[in-house]
């Protein structure tokens, strides 16, 4: 397999990813009106990446992401969809007795064919499989993906809460090109435990899922020292909680995508402010400080 099987990564996915795991039975349960406006939204505002994946809602989210996209009207070369396949989830919609992971290469198939019916699209721009098993055989996944890349049903491949160790089997067999995991104020292991250094050296983009980590609690959750924080650099860069915990991110070298997970499109013109917020390095400090309720070592 070679690189040219790949698209460019960066900034191939918008800097910002739309979520779409609360859109459905997991969450807001959203109308396909409501669905439409939300996508309408995201792309008037530069969010053209949308994450998936086959479990969410049950197996039913992708079809109700993918009823309302044909609706919107937006056409599906302007816009990037990612899907994660891997977990087989006990559900009233699937047969399993035990949750359980698969990685054999025809359930990869099967599952990515799935999940282009369900979204009503030809390919997906990003594959990942959704979280490591120990059972994982990197021939097995290599087969899946030289058939899905060379018969075009994905242009892209990655992985999702993996380790460096992980990603370095498969890197054996084939280019990983996403790591997408858990990172936010509160969640920094990444930044210290060399996960995002390795995403660095090897050209892997990493994104983060629920970049906001703690502050999605209410405020008189947070921690005392960190609520100072977010009110003293919330007036400073005259911005909204969510925003600077999204820029806190953006600032950091690695390129972190963060994965948005708002189903409420006043909610998300507000987060994109984040985009804009040019983050002092001393004011990330005092943030990280306060997360940590410590001097940084």
């Amino acid at each position: 397999m070679t690189n040219q099987k790949y698209k460019s990564i960066e900034p191939y996915y918008s800097k910002l990813i739309a979520g779409t795991m609360l859109w459905g039975a997991w969450g807001k349960e959203m109308t396909k009106a409501k669905r439409v406006e939300l996508i309408e939204t995201a792309f008037k505002m530069g969010i053209t990446s949308f994450d998936h994946a086959d479990i969410y809602g049950n197996y039913t989210t992708e079809k109700d992401f993918g009823i309302a996209f044909a609706e919107s009207g937006l056409s599906r070369d302007k816009v990037q969809f990612i899907s994660k396949c891997g977990i087989a989830m006990v559900c009233e919609n699937k047969p399993y007795k035990t949750k359980h992971y698969n990685y054999d290469s025809s359930y990869i198939i099967d599952a990515v064919h799935a999940s282009l019916k369900q979204l009503k699209t030809d390919y997906l721009d990003l594959l990942l499989l959704h979280r490591p098993s120990p059972l994982l055989n990197p021939e097995e996944v290599a087969k899946a993906v030289d058939f899905l890349l060379d018969s075009g049903k994905i242009l892209s491949f990655g992985v999702s809460n993996f380790t460096s160790t992980q990603i370095d089997l498969l890197a054996n067999y084939m280019p990983i090109h996403v790591n997408q995991i858990e990172i936010s104020l509160n969640r920094n292991e990444p930044m210290f435990n060399g996960q995002l250094n390795y995403c660095q050296r090897k050209n892997i983009l990493p994104m983060s899922w629920s970049p906001l980590g703690i502050l999605k609690k209410p405020e008189s959750q947070w921690p005392s020292k960190l609520r100072y924080a977010i009110l003293k650099l919330s007036e400073k860069y005259d911005c909204g909680y969510a925003s600077l915990a999204v820029a806190w991110l953006l600032k950091h070298p690695s390129k972190i995508h963060p994965v948005i997970g708002t189903s409420n499109p006043q909610r998300l013109q507000e987060i994109i402010k984040a985009q804009k917020i040019d983050f002092d390095t001393e004011d990330w400090f005092f943030l990280l400080e306060a997360v940590k309720e410590k001097p940084c070592p």
